[in-house]
């Protein structure tokens, strides 16, 4: 668990210290109610209590978005791993035809920490969730089968459990519900993780399990035990009758914000569900989920903290917190220079927080140049919603908010992708298609197949070369093998193993790229003693561009730019390509150059291949810089004579900052 300078500062909170003495009292308060609290100062209030008590807490919100961001502010805060996401089966409200797996996934994770008796967690969640009944704790014990390192268990035994489980037996596991066995390893993908389990046997012993990436299938982590939970909304509709709420411990403390907005909305959904029975659309759902009133009886098993404005619950104490809404800056650093100096005066203490160090480091040059007497303290964090907090003096501003840029959660799913060929492709993959070995070259794909390797039998992947040659790649080297994509449909040459044409051909390619290297380095340095016109540095208004960006930054974005204008700054002409798929940035690093261009009063001008594309760019690049002195037009062949002229004319003026145009700009 880590600790940051926020929740520091909150630990000399008057009210918040009242409320930690009273949740963690020898006769705890059971109706809490908390007010004035706004934007992410509500997770700050509840991580600092996490982090105090040893108590589970449930937070439901009323809508989900709101309780994802709600969720990665206490991850930001608190970092802890026993913070949890609770969603809802299904993919949308009342759309009971669609269940989404990750979202079993993250459901049986938070059923089986509860039922472990673990007493520790933050458990964030909103009505379409909380409304479904769940397996009982009777019935998740029963179908759950745990594994430690040391136990003695037959491979046989294991299948028979898994496939009374409902699980299906693959070549290889890429989602929950699967599982494979290949000679004395067995890969459970259980519903309750969000990697798969590799155990590896010695004889009838669990030596070792491991946790590993689907895709390249590579381990991630030691495990010394574990849960193989199957799919629980499988199980037979008698068995699914319970409350969310009766897997919780007496101690656990039920936040709710707007209680009876919550209510109306489960009550909602509810009546939703009944008229689209009674239509024939569904069947028994009904059954599988609780109304508002029902729910909020649970809740009042258990101690309560209500925040927001519609409370349910009487309170028996009441906290009150003083806190306002982040000022509306509209990118405006005049205005946001005069917050902060004001802030100063006043005593109030300024954080600007953002996920991203270089969004931090925009900042700084930002206030450098225009407004070098302002303060702020930077916090690499990610939080939702700016405030200030009039008890604490402190203001605590997000960099999204700021540039008025779109701020997107992240609820972690059960893997990441890799750029290796992945197992899903691979069991997609057919006899007879193409595929590349990074050593041996291009051959065919001959499906899987069983082989004896020191004496144990497993699955590796067959590969046919020239002349019915055979390869098999185990599991492991995995990675060391792609799709083979061509330019065109015409059939790849296959190679022949242990002729060397692929190593040759390597070899060739090397050479050829050597040699163009050599020509282009020539090329290069008689440019370089070719004079040319060297811009400015970074502007702070391309420091607000920059950082106005909605997106952060990819990687290869980033240094993309940075590449792009270390070049303009040169005192040689430039000569730089910029290459990536559609959809990864290019036009927000071409917005970025032209921009530094007109800020040191030259024009630029865009070259598009079609007249779509014209108007398409001209609509990005008006809207990447509106608000900023920059003029941007287009012209094409579907403008009128009379717009081209005049267009031209501006152009020739120096009124146009940036024109965009297909070949017809080059034409004149």
């Amino acid at each position: 668990m880590k600790e940051n300078g926020i929740t520091k500062l909150y630990s000399g909170h008057p009210a918040l210290n009242d409320l930690l003495s009273a949740v963690n009292s020898d006769k705890p308060v059971t109706r809490c109610n908390i007010t004035g609290l706004t934007g992410s100062a509500k997770p700050i209030i509840l991580s600092h209590l996490f982090q105090n008590s040893q108590l589970i807490h449930v937070v439901i919100i009323s809508e989900k978005e709101e309780a994802a961001y709600f969720y990665n502010d206490l991850v930001s805060l608190s970092g802890d791993e026993t913070i949890f996401f609770f969603p809802s089966t299904y993919k949308r409200s009342v759309q009971y035809e669609q269940t989404e797996p990750a979202n079993i996934v993250l459901r049986t994770e938070v059923l089986n920490h509860l039922a472990s008796g673990k007493r520790k967690g933050v458990i964030v969640t909103y009505p379409e969730s909380v409304m479904e009944k769940v397996i009982s704790r009777r019935n998740l014990k029963k179908n759950t089968f745990q594994v430690k390192k040391g136990d003695k268990l037959s491979l046989d035994f294991l299948e028979e459990m898994l496939q009374e489980y409902n699980f299906d037996r693959v070549d290889f596991v890429y989602e929950p519900g699967q599982y494979s066995i290949r000679g004395s390893i067995a890969d459970i993908f259980s519903y309750s993780a969000d990697y798969p389990y590799r155990l590896d046997f010695f004889g009838e012993e669990v030596d070792t399990i491991r946790t590993f990436n689907p895709d390249d299938q590579l381990s991630v982590t030691v495990q010394k035990e574990v849960s193989i939970i199957p799919n629980i909304q499988d199980i037979s509709i008698e068995e699914i009758n319970d409350s969310f709420t009766d897997f919780l411990p007496p101690s656990a403390i039920i936040w709710t914000e707007d209680g009876i907005l919550i209510r109306e909305r489960i009550n909602n959904i509810w009546y939703q569900t009944a008229q689209r029975e009674e239509s024939g659309q569904i069947s028994g759902k009904t059954e599988l989920v609780m109304t508002g009133s029902r729910f909020f009886e649970e809740c009042g098993k258990f101690r309560t903290i209500e925040f927001g404005r519609q409370a349910i619950f009487e309170a028996e104490l009441s906290f009150e917190f003083r806190t306002v809404p982040q000022p509306v800056f509209n990118k405006n650093f005049e205005l946001l220079s005069e917050k902060l100096r004001s802030n100063k005066l006043e005593g109030y203490q300024t954080f600007i927080v953002s996920e991203s160090q270089s969004q931090i480091d925009r900042l700084r040059d930002i206030f450098a140049e225009i407004s070098p007497d302002v303060h702020f303290e930077p916090l690499l964090l990610n939080l939702h919603n700016g405030f200030t907090d009039n008890d604490l003096r402190i203001s605590v501003f997000t960099d999204h908010q700021i540039f008025d840029r779109y701020h997107k959660f992240k609820i972690r799913g059960y893997f990441s992708r890799k750029e290796s060929i992945s197992v899903k492709e691979l069991t997609g993959l057919n006899p007879g298609d193409y595929v590349v070995h990074i050593d041996h070259g291009i051959g065919k794909f001959g499906g899987l197949e069983k082989i004896e390797v020191n004496g144990k039998i497993q699955e590796a992947i067959k590969l046919v070369y020239r002349d019915n040659d055979i390869l098999y790649v185990g599991i492991h080297s995995l990675y060391r093998i792609s799709k083979y994509k061509g330019k065109d449909d015409s059939e790849p040459r296959i190679y022949k193993l242990g002729s060397g044409a692929w190593q040759k051909l390597k070899q060739t390619t090397k050479k050829r790229v050597k040699d163009i290297a050599k020509d282009l380095i020539r090329l290069y340095a008689e440019r370089m003693t070719v004079p040319g016109y060297s811009f400015s540095p970074d502007s702070y208004l391309q420091r607000e561009l920059e950082a106005s960006f909605i997106y952060e930054d990819t990687p290869d974005q980033l240094s993309a730019s940075l590449a792009v204008k270390e070049d303009m700054e040169a005192d040689h002409p430039m000569d730089r390509l910029v290459c990536g798929d559609v959809g990864f940035g290019k036009t927000e690093v071409a917005v970025r150059a032209a921009f530094k261009a007109a800020a040191d009063s030259k024009q630029a001008a865009i070259l598009v291949p079609t007249t779509i594309l014209a108007l398409q760019h001209y609509k990005t690049f008006s809207s990447r810089l509106k608000g900023f002195p920059c003029n941007v037009d287009y012209i094409s062949r579907h403008r009128k004579p009379a717009d081209q002229k005049k267009i031209l004319s501006q152009l020739a003026e120096g009124k146009i900052d940036i024109i965009i145009g297909t070949h017809k700009l080059a034409g004149h």
